[in-house]
């Protein structure tokens, strides 16, 4: 594996610890509560939503006008999401250094983000600025797992798939990647994505 020259990383819940918990167990009494409103509101479908463009706005009233009852917690999601950032994942950070600075392999992210709250990120993450580019689902209109995203990750950045490896924490976003001729890894820990970065031929020290 060898011939590998380029590396692309998802970043939420590879580099980046984003959770809405850390808002969220602060207005639950109980953790039943809490999941059944993530499972029943603010579900992972109607955040994706705005990764692929929808705005905060727009998907945050159409929420509350669906569950009134629920309007202060819905609001919540996106009034306190800078609360949800919950550091860097210095692991793979470290990973990641290395790599930048040690080695000549291209670096790219793809992530499902929104395109107003990513500048956020973009500002309190330094190293999100080793990259040579990150494509932005929210800017792009789409996102994980549709195969136009990856498509234009591979057209911009002239990569050619069977040379590149792509990361994510999500196993369902590893599968068009993987259609495409990407080699993949499914991120659990940093330890175990060095183990398998090895395993593809990455020489990291």
């Amino acid at each position: 594996m060898s011939s590998i020259n380029t590396i692309v990383f998802d970043l939420g819940g590879v580099l980046i610890d984003w959770n809405p918990e850390y808002v969220y167990k602060t207005l639950f009494d109980k953790e039943e509560d809490m999941r059944w409103f993530f499972q029943n509101i603010t579900t992972s479908d109607w955040n994706e939503e705005q990764d692929a463009g929808r705005s905060l706005a727009e998907g945050t009233e159409l929420l509350v006008k669906q569950h009134p009852e629920h309007e202060a917690n819905i609001r919540a999601y996106y009034g306190r999401w800078e609360e949800m950032l919950g550091g860097a994942i210095q692991g793979t950070v470290d990973v990641l250094h290395y790599l930048k600075n040690h080695t000549g392999y291209r670096l790219y992210a793809l992530t499902n983000w929104s395109a107003e709250t990513f500048p956020v990120a973009l500002s309190r993450y330094e190293f999100l600025h080793w990259f040579e580019g990150i494509v932005v689902s929210g800017d792009e209109k789409t996102r994980k797992p549709y195969l136009p995203i990856y498509e234009t990750l591979l057209s911009r950045f002239e990569i050619e798939p069977s040379k590149a490896i792509y990361i994510d924490d999500n196993l369902r976003n590893l599968h068009p990647a993987k259609d495409l001729g990407m080699n993949v890894i499914h991120f659990r820990s940093p330890e175990q994505f060095k183990a398998e970065l090895k395993m593809l031929g990455v020489k990291l020290g």
